[in-house]
């Protein structure tokens, strides 16, 4: 079991930031998840569409937050992410990224650590809402 899990425990806190989130973000995310809405990278249609500019994809938010229980537990422990999108995220953000350990338990002998996991701007605002479920990987398992 890696030392994460041994060590967890209740009210443990992790974060980080990503700060001047930029159109070269959206555009890179685009490329390797196949969302090219010129809502995202099209100053021109995000103007028609009544925008003051391009927006961030909301998968692109949680994917930068999901780093977050996998660096902690490792990405092959993270049994469930579970996302709610709240807010966009804009060129020139800072992305905050925070978790929290909300329960330590063992189920089928096996430890687990349910995290809250949200991201926000530099305004405070909460773009995204996560809860995430870690638990020891096995071989076995797949």
């Amino acid at each position: 079991m890696s030392n994460a899990f041994a060590t967890a425990k209740v009210g443990d806190e992790r974060s980080f930031e990503v700060p001047d989130i930029n159109r070269s973000h959206f555009v890179r995310y685009a490329g390797g998840g196949g969302d090219f809405n010129p809502i995202h990278h099209d100053q021109t249609f995000a103007e028609k569409a009544g925008l003051p500019t391009v927006f961030g994809m909301g998968m692109f938010t949680a994917g930068v937050l999901s780093r977050l229980p996998a660096e902690w537990f490792g990405a092959p422990s993270v049994k469930r992410y579970s996302i709610r999108f709240t807010a966009r995220i804009w060129p020139g953000d800072t992305l905050t990224c925070k978790g929290k350990v909300l329960r330590v338990y063992e189920e089928g002998g096996v430890r687990h650590v349910d995290l809250s996991l949200s991201a926000t701007n530099q305004k405070g605002e909460t773009l995204v809402q996560a809860d995430a479920t870690c638990r020891p990987w096995r071989r076995s398992e797949g």
